[in-house]
């Protein structure tokens, strides 16, 4: 849903040089986002990284999941992502084999990755941890997803033989957990585990490239999708001119709804895009359909009564991933929103603990931190690797935050809930930079 354009037309992002093309579309979607992203980024059909501009083709080919990533970034910035996803130094080396020319034009986005700023410092220092990790946390995650995956079809089919509304609502929490379990998955290669995110009817590409592609580059920031997807609905981005306190004080008295209708206005919304513009639906999608028909085959229900149990346990799990997502770690006062004053040092890992505020109250729990988002800002600078091993890299980070003079900040969920109602209803920005006491 697109924002007010005559509103927002004064605003630039702090990030960036210029307005994002795709908030000015009618609908916002997936792809409205890569549509303005190609005009953006001004890459000249190629792929671009800093200052210089690559044909990938061939060598998004060799990796497994390639030809999604080929069709979504090609004419696009990817240093970011390249960066982050690429943590071993072997696809660095490959790049100069690609090099078509240097960029004929200055990079959108602000950001700096320098050799001695934070991000790279951390990056080396993870790199090296890489060699002496323990990765047998990664097998505790598979059998944690794979456990919760069993939990799906077994609280459905208690739920519907009993008519129960309380085993409803565990298979709807385990349906919101298979999803979100799943969202580790899909950062790396191509795996089985990935695909069921769409058990939920979400959108599995559209995550890939809302979620991997977009939040995850520039969370809290124009550019991020996932934040202006909620719009106008839920308001994120500080400025009475973008919305009123009225307006606000709905956003939260409506968030209930606007989270128990997530997962059935994405499935609504390909439909629409593949009838009326282009097929924006794939195979996987028909996973959306397992659950319901194993209802159907394994009990004595009718097909009404199958469809109202399942609609039910979606609209739940839809509840409850957008309840959970929503309170995570990105909206609070606290946090970096556009629009708030920016530091000086625009190094991107900086920017990354700037918009994140992490949950310490579930730390001590492996399917907590697998299912609510957990050990966020780690996964936010290094997507690719396992929920289960991110915890190892603490004295890595611990070290360069005190080389930074900067911090990672921790709340429980409460404080999360409380602040991101508290930032639905902020109307002011921030004039103080994160990490400063200055106003700038």
């Amino acid at each position: 849903m697109a924002p007010n354009v005559e509103l927002e037309a004064w605003r630039v992002s702090g990030i960036s040089r210029t307005y994002p093309t795709y908030r000015r579309s009618i609908l916002i979607s997936n792809e409205s986002w890569l549509e303005g992203k190609h005009e953006d980024d001004e890459a000249e059909g190629l792929w671009r990284i800093k200052d210089k501009l690559y044909d990938l083709s061939d060598f998004a080919k060799r990796h497994p999941g390639g030809a999604f990533w080929i069709e979504a970034t090609k004419g696009t910035d990817i240093t970011e992502p390249f960066e982050s996803h690429h943590i071993e130094e072997h696809a660095a080396r490959m790049l100069s084999k690609f090099e078509v020319r240097p960029a004929s034009k200055p990079r959108n986005y602000k950001f700096t990755l320098h050799e001695d700023g934070f991000y790279k410092v951390l990056k080396r220092r993870v790199r090296q941890k890489l060699h002496s990790l323990n990765y047998q946390p990664s097998r505790k995650t598979d059998l944690l997803h794979t456990g919760i995956l069993f939990a799906v079809f077994l609280f459905s089919w208690a739920a519907a033989v009993l008519d129960s509304l309380v085993l409803s609502a565990f298979a709807g929490l385990s349906l919101c957990w298979l999803a979100t379990s799943s969202h580790n998955y899909f950062h790396q290669r191509d795996n089985w585990r990935m695909y069921f995110f769409n058990l939920s009817l979400m959108n599995f590409n559209g995550w890939r490239v809302s979620h991997a592609l977009s939040h995850h580059v520039y969370p809290n920031s124009l550019h991020d999708l996932e934040m202006s997807l909620f719009e106008p609905l839920l308001c994120f981005v500080p400025s009475k001119e973008y919305a009123s306190k009225l307006h606000r004080v709905i956003s939260i008295l409506i968030s209930p709804i606007v989270y128990t209708a997530l997962c059935f206005v994405q499935i609504i919304q390909r439909l629409i895009i593949s009838l009326c513009k282009r097929n924006v639906m794939y195979w996987h999608d028909l996973l959306a359909l397992v659950l319901p028909s194993f209802l159907f085959l394994s009990t004595n229900l009718s097909l009404g009564a199958v469809l109202t149990r399942w609609l039910t346990i979606v609209a739940m799990c839809s509840f409850l991933f957008g309840f959970i997502g929503l309170t995570a770690a990105h909206h609070d006062p606290r946090i970096y929103h556009d629009g708030d004053a920016t530091r000086r040092d625009r190094d991107w890992g900086l920017f990354q603990l700037d918009t994140i505020i992490d949950r310490g109250d579930i730390k001590w729990s492996d399917l907590l931190v697998l299912t609510h988002f957990g050990e966020h800002a780690l996964h936010h600078m290094f997507p690719t690797l396992d929920h289960g091993v991110l915890k190892q890299l603490y004295p890595e980070l611990q070290q360069t935050l005190r080389e930074f003079k900067c911090e990672l900040r921790e709340i429980n969920h409460w404080g999360h809930i409380k602040g991101q109602n508290q930032q639905l209803l902020r109307t002011e920005v921030n004039p103080i930079a994160p990490g400063s006491n200055k106003t700038l």
